[in-house]
């Protein structure tokens, strides 16, 4: 029986094929969500058409699907959801937690990571300048437990830490649609990289922001490559192949801690997910381990 107090959900970005890096992460948080009785989502957050090849988004579901990662609910687009980002932008301008800000990156650095133009304290229409739309956050020192690293610390500062969520080029940012996702499919629970950990406590103000509570963190340890960078489409890492897909569970496994037995490399993605979900141990993820 499902357990509704847990949804979890995984989400791309279509820049390439789904490669190992990111079919671990797929593989904790479909793992995570069944062993909680949880529900499990898929999100293909293709926000930059500038950076994904149109072929991407077919290439990484057949890949899902390959490995018997199914999703309890229809396969969401982030692309057929400009209207709720831009409800949202519309909302935070109004009660205060945006702004306008015509301001460039070359600008803002020349002065400190202040904006020249008074952007949040003088919101006003910028004129004839292209400008993008920054959250306004608020000082604070954010404290909150995640699930595998513990407890969590960090500073915000307002102004020189406001992320923009809507680009100039009219593109809505991931720090907001991600947010807005995960409130309207309420996610409960959300497993990713920690090469995201730094952006928690600037997404947690958005969430409060939106009138939503947080969902809880859980940031496993990124794949790397052998020179020690991120297993990403910018550092070359191959396509998953599809045909070995008992191999990639097998091998996703064992970069979680998971300690597989080496029979089950001769069972079928079901059988190999199926075992995951009933010898799961969260806490057996090596943080230390690249």
């Amino acid at each position: 029986m499902a357990n509704p107090r847990y949804r979890g959900r995984f989400a791309p970005s279509p820049t390439g094929p789904l490669h190992f890096g990111s079919l671990v992460t797929a593989v904790a948080s479909y793992v995570e969500a069944r062993a909680q009785q949880g529900q499990w989502l898929i999100r293909i957050e293709d926000l930059d058409p500038l950076r994904e090849p149109p072929e991407a988004t077919g290439q990484i579901l057949r890949s899902l699907d390959a490995h018997g990662l199914f999703p309890d609910e229809p396969v969401r687009f982030q692309s057929r959801r400009h209207d709720a980002y831009q409800d949202a932008i519309d909302q935070l301008l109004t009660t205060g937690h945006a702004y306008r800000c015509p301001c460039s990156r070359k600008e803002l650095q020349a002065n400190g990571g202040r904006h020249p133009r008074q952007c949040r304290d003088a919101p006003r229409q910028p004129g004839d300048r292209p400008f993008a739309v920054r959250f306004a956050l608020h000082d604070e020192h954010c404290h909150w437990q995640d699930q595998l690293l513990g407890p969590q610390h960090q500073e915000v500062q307002a102004e020189l830490d406001d992320p923009v969520i809507l680009r100039k080029e009219g593109f809505y940012a991931y720090q907001l649609a991600v947010v807005v996702d995960d409130i309207d499919q309420e996610i409960t629970d959300v497993v990713r990289g920690s090469d995201l950990l730094d952006m928690t406590a600037q997404q947690q103000q958005i969430f409060r922001a939106l009138g939503a509570e947080p969902p809880r963190w859980l940031h496993i340890p990124v794949i790397l490559n052998e020179q020690g960078q991120k297993l990403s489409k910018q550092t070359h890492a191959p396509a998953l192949d599809d045909d070995r897909a008992p191999e990639n569970l097998f091998r996703a496994l064992d970069a979680l801690g998971q300690e597989p037995p080496a029979s089950l490399q001769a069972s079928t993605p079901d059988e190999i997910l199926a075992w995951a979900c009933q010898h799961w141990r969260r806490q057996a993820i090596d943080l230390t381990a690249r």
